[in-house]
């Protein structure tokens, strides 16, 4: 186990990948590179299909996008004019009724970001 990496530890929380020491106090380049990843180019946005805890009824999920607060909820209004139907925005997820996957990847492929279908 040489080689093997520390991510996580119980005492500090999240462990730099690189240096070894935590999150909170690392003072490496993996801040910049995650940073970076973070960008519009470099994130993967998921749309996918879930049925469950609604009852059989289907939505189009998508997660990952990398917005948060009020610019999250303007690009779900957005998505949900786009498709006609509601929705709602969960825990950073954005949840459309009905199965618009196709329609969806192709809008936010149109955004810039790397976009991908996720399930079945």
């Amino acid at each position: 186990m040489s080689n093997s990496k520390l991510v996580y530890s119980s005492e500090h929380g999240r462990v730099c990948r690189h240096c070894g020491r935590p999150t909170a106090v690392c003072k490496c380049n993996a801040k910049a590179a995650a940073a970076a990843a973070a960008t519009p180019g470099g994130h993967v946005v998921r749309v996918g299909r879930e049925t469950k805890g609604r009852k059989g009824k289907g939505v189009t999920v998508v997660t990952g996008a990398p917005i948060g607060g009020d610019a999250l909820d303007e690009l779900a209004s957005k998505l949900k004019r786009l498709c006609g139907s509601g929705g709602t925005v969960r825990d950073g997820v954005i949840e459309i009724q009905g199965d618009h996957r196709d329609l969806l990847v192709a809008e936010l492929a149109k955004l810039g970001w790397t976009v991908k279908k996720s399930g079945g």
